[in-house]
């Protein structure tokens, strides 16, 4: 089983958050799966910065998108037994970020025609193309238009992942021959077409073979109209060839066993070692130092759909309860600036870090008593699986992946690994948490107990690359 693995964004060479993490993850652990597994994604600026060294060139070569004429240089290199190969457009690539541009539908049109116009220069033709979200949903589109013309692409299937159905690459119906370079039958026969204007991920969905959603729960949220975002109907009509399959984390990366960040590394066995990585936290994060102080780490893109409305509006209420919290992350800029307002107001209570570090994120993982994520909606999430991995019991609201990996103490049977919320206000918040404090505080037999359930869980990167295997297999049957 040969696999072609294209995307937009992946770890080590560049990320803007949750696609690129997961997709650095997931490429080499499908090769690790005995999937013969090659990626394909952009050769962007900082990219070619970094790697030059290391890329060969395998062909210097034009693609036609429509009318236009575009470069399209081919680079592969060799990282960590996986050939990654990247699609060179000065034009559209060599820029300072990899999206937010207004020829962002362009850019990745250009992107998926140039993966398939590239697969002849490929060392082995793949048998699964995997795609990943709306910047390469065309590529399902473009082998189809091929295979009618090309009979050698005609026995290549592909998979589309949907990260975020919340990004669409809708652009004016006009533009679906000038831009994309498709016929009006993607007109015609509704393929491209939604509410009006052209949509790149729906192109995708109706014409991939496979559609795999990040985690069970939200394959469902995303056939009801407030997560669907308008493609509700269409993810209805494609539930037969769509599946659930949580991202996972890299294990070697976050085990707190081995994570070189912390001040005292440790296990299940051991996790009561934690209480000296919990000083450390205080101490870097300016908080009072004290063993039974319950600390609440937050690692998180500030926005009002990873809960932060909410989340502001009980903040009172929840430092009053005599908590501490550490909030890492940037986005937007009024709750950048309200967390920094707090940690001023409520000095030794509430540290906040602006940005991303790997020691933070250690320091915070490994420190923490709890791990806050209140969010509106979650696809799937991952720190707070790094989180329950390292002991720090997750307080979350049950959506998406994190209604998948929670599930809720109940102190009548001791069964649990966190505590959850499901109505989206303040109130329930502040109730959830309330609930996490009163065993932390009067019942240490019990949350020892959930700390170690929740280490426990198996959210291996590996278990999810078995999965996908599935799904290929299944093609070519």
């Amino acid at each position: 089983m040969k696999v072609l693995f294209a995307v937009s964004e992946a770890m080590p060479f560049c990320t803007t958050g949750g696609l690129g993490d997961a997709a650095g993850n997931l490429v080499p652990a499908l090769a690790r799966a005995d999937i013969e597994t090659t990626a394909i994604m952009p050769l962007y600026q900082s990219v070619k910065s970094a790697f030059s060294k290391e890329l060969e060139l395998i062909v210097s070569n034009h693609i036609y998108l429509s009318w236009r004429k575009a470069q399209c240089n081919l680079y592969k290199l060799v990282k960590d037994n996986v050939t990654w190969y990247f699609i060179e457009n000065d034009r559209y690539f060599d820029r300072d970020e990899l999206y937010g541009y207004d020829d962002d539908a362009e850019r990745f049109a250009f992107f998926s025609r140039a993966v398939v116009s590239s697969l002849m220069y490929l060392d082995d033709k793949p048998d699964v193309i995997q795609c990943n979200d709306w910047q390469t949903a065309l590529i399902p589109v473009y082998l189809r238009a091929d295979g009618e013309r090309e009979p050698w692409v005609r026995s290549i299937r592909t998979v589309l992942t949907i990260h975020d159905i919340r990004f669409q690459g809708t652009q004016s119906i006009s533009t679906l021959g000038d831009l994309f370079g498709l016929q009006n039958t993607c007109v015609d026969d509704g393929t491209m077409i939604m509410h009006g204007d052209v949509n790149m991920l729906k192109g995708g969905i109706e014409c991939a073979n496979s559609i795999v959603i990040v985690s069970p729960t939200y394959a469902e949220e995303i056939k009801l109209a407030y997560f669907g975002c308008g493609l509700e109907s269409i993810m209805q009509k494609n539930s037969f060839k769509t599946v659930g399959i949580l991202d996972g984390i890299d294990e070697t990366r976050y085990d707190p066993a081995i994570d070189k960040y912390l001040s005292v590394n440790y296990n299940v066995a051991s996790v009561e070692e934690r209480h000296t990585n919990k000083h450390h936290l205080q101490r870097v994060m300016s908080l009072r130092r004290g063993r039974n102080i319950p600390v609440i780490g937050i690692i998180s893109k500030l926005s009002e759909d990873y809960g932060f409305d909410i989340l502001c509006e009980a903040f009172g209420d929840i430092v009053n309860l005599g908590v501490q919290l550490v909030i890492i992350g940037q986005g937007n800029t009024k709750y950048e600036n309200f967390f920094r307002w707090a940690s001023e107001q409520y000095p030794g209570s509430v540290g906040y870090k602006h940005g991303y570090s790997l020691e933070t994120i250690s320091d915070i993982l490994g420190g923490a008593d709890f791990f806050l994520a209140p969010s509106k909606i979650e696809p799937c999430g991952l720190a707070h699986m790094a989180a329950m991995k390292y002991g720090a019991v997750p307080i979350v609201r049950e959506t998406g992946g994190l209604k998948d990996t929670v599930s809720p103490y109940e102190s009548m049977r001791d069964i649990g690994t966190g505590f959850t919320f499901g109505a989206y206000t303040p109130g329930d918040l502040v109730f959830c948490i309330t609930q996490a404090l009163e065993v932390f505080r009067n019942n240490k037999q019990a949350f020892r107990l959930i700390q170690k359930k929740a280490m426990a869980q198996d959210f291996s990167i590996a278990h999810t690359a078995e999965q996908y295997k599935t799904v290929y297999e299944s093609l070519s049957e």
